[in-house]
């Protein structure tokens, strides 16, 4: 089953073609993107592989233009927590202009590649007024802490999550498995035992 990572931005303008070749060119030497849908000016679908062809991502641009577009995203987190971060997903996506979807393929498994993807992707996300989303992990704010749980039960590890109090984000790092954290997460609430590692706001 494919996998699929998105940058969600609420800016009517992209990049044009020329300018991510360039960067991707520029910055991983042993990889390019090349059209697949669409032309310079209006692309579509456009495909990062190595020089060898190796295909490693395709991403594709969707245009949104009502909150119909974003439906899906909405319903799919109608359920989830904290209540806190969902309210301003929600309320990010109702302004959400184009989404670049990344469709991982099979040079991104190797640590060059996936770099390669990264690179590219924060490229676009940092254009700014943009997201990141990733199947089966969730939503990020625009500085790029995780703010709605989708993780499964399993998982474990360290990961830099954000909670919204009172128009601030609360910006903290925390381990995915320890049950104490998560439950402080979920509730919308920063783990007691940990320290923010920084504030921003007011937003919301």
């Amino acid at each position: 089953m494919s996998y699929y990572t998105r940058v969600l931005s609420k800016d009517e303008e992209f990049p044009p073609f020329d300018e991510l070749a360039d960067f991707v060119r520029t910055g991983h030497p042993d990889y390019k993107l090349t059209i697949e849908e669409g032309t310079e000016e209006e692309w579509e679908s456009l495909l990062l592989s190595g020089n060898d062809e190796v295909e490693v991502a395709l991403l594709e641009r969707i245009p949104t233009f009502d909150v119909h577009d974003v439906a899906e995203f909405i319903d799919e987190t109608q359920g989830c927590r904290p209540e806190s971060g969902v309210h301003w997903l929600h309320e990010f996506l109702g302004d959400v202009k184009n989404i670049y979807t990344f469709q991982h393929l099979q040079g991104s498994e190797t640590e060059d590649g996936g770099n390669a993807l990264h690179a590219l992707r924060s490229h676009l996300w940092e254009r700014g007024d943009s997201i990141l989303q990733a199947d089966n992990e969730g939503f990020t704010n625009e500085e790029g802490f995780h703010i709605v749980w989708q993780f499964s039960d399993s998982v474990s590890g360290p990961w830099n999550m954000g909670i919204l109090q009172d128009g601030t984000w609360h910006h903290f790092k925390m381990d995915l498995g320890d049950p104490d954290h998560r439950e402080a997460f979920l509730n919308g609430e920063m783990p007691g035992d940990l320290s923010a590692i920084r504030q921003s706001g007011p937003q919301g």
